[in-house]
């Protein structure tokens, strides 16, 4: 039997795992882990998105063109992959831009009934599946970094602030099931920004912009979350990027969220007198 790490993931020395890499902390964080649990690591990389440090946490890496599936496809199998993640985001504006689809993409493209997020994402893991690699769940071997419920800094949010969260909750619940996005910015129990197409950052600026100081960001899964990729996540950079605009609170789903670079991101939190909060449904 195989030793087991803190988090219950076995180690697995000598066996390989794949990454498909967007961009963010959240490839090179799973590398790192991977390593520790034993894995090597093979990735697939996507140029103007994943960081090109990853190349210095990876045994193994293959750029690609954002829409190159069939090229993903023979570069996990070259390395004789059977198991993969998919981690980090891809910014959805590229549809609009410098995406070049080849005609797997394409083929892949014309089974889809809608064009959202998560029927694309089963889509591309289906067809990786039936060429024989599993996508694990994007949380495989992250135990130690999922948010736990309750307040994360010292700080912790006063009944105002807890007035906007409760709200925030619902309204992100919806946003979510309707498949827009995974963060809503409140104000005085209105809402200020919903996340779309620009990403969470863009929507703090946004949100800053119109609701001034003390706004509360809150960020959570979609009812119909496929485990297996675009967890909500957030780090140091989401921090700075709320600190710019005098947001007062975060508010992430406990158990089903991720942290990155967990240490420094609190550091700055408590700097900047940010309240982090784990939130569930019974919060």
């Amino acid at each position: 039997m195989l030793p087991e790490a803190n988090d219950g993931v076995s180690m697995a020395y000598g066996k390989w795992i794949g990454l498909i890499a967007g961009n963010g902390r959240f490839p090179i964080i799973f590398a790192d882990n991977a390593k520790r649990l034993g894995y090597s690591v093979s990735a697939v990389a996507h140029i103007g998105e994943t960081a090109p440090e990853l190349e210095q946490h990876v045994e193994r890496i293959h750029w690609i063109k954002i829409g190159q599936f069939n090229k993903l496809i023979h570069a996990l199998k070259a390395d004789g992959i059977q198991q993969a993640v998919m981690l980090g985001g891809i910014k959805k504006t590229h549809v609009f831009t410098t995406v070049r689809p080849d005609f797997r993409a394409l083929a892949l493209a014309s089974r889809l009934r809608v064009w959202k997020d998560d029927a694309i994402l089963r889509e591309v893991a289906a067809e990786l599946e039936r060429e024989g690699i599993q996508i694990r769940e994007s949380t495989f071997g992250l135990t130690g970094i999922l948010v736990e419920e309750g307040p994360l800094t010292k700080r912790t949010p006063s009944k105002k602030e807890w007035d906007d969260i409760h709200f925030g909750w619902d309204m992100a619940r919806e946003i979510g099931r309707l498949d827009i996005g995974q963060c809503v910015v409140i104000k005085d129990r209105v809402v200020v920004a919903v996340e779309a197409v620009e990403g969470t950052d863009e929507t703090i600026r946004r949100a800053g912009a119109l609701g001034r100081e003390g706004v509360v960001v809150v960020k959570r899964c979609k009812p119909q979350q496929d485990l297996r990729f675009d967890l909500p996540a957030a780090g140091p950079k989401t921090i700075d990027t709320m600190e710019s605009v005098h947001a007062s609170v975060l508010a992430i789903e406990a158990g089903r969220s991720v942290l990155l670079d967990r240490d420094e991101m609190l550091r700055k939190a408590e700097r900047a007198g940010i309240a982090i909060v784990g939130v569930s449904d019974n919060s």
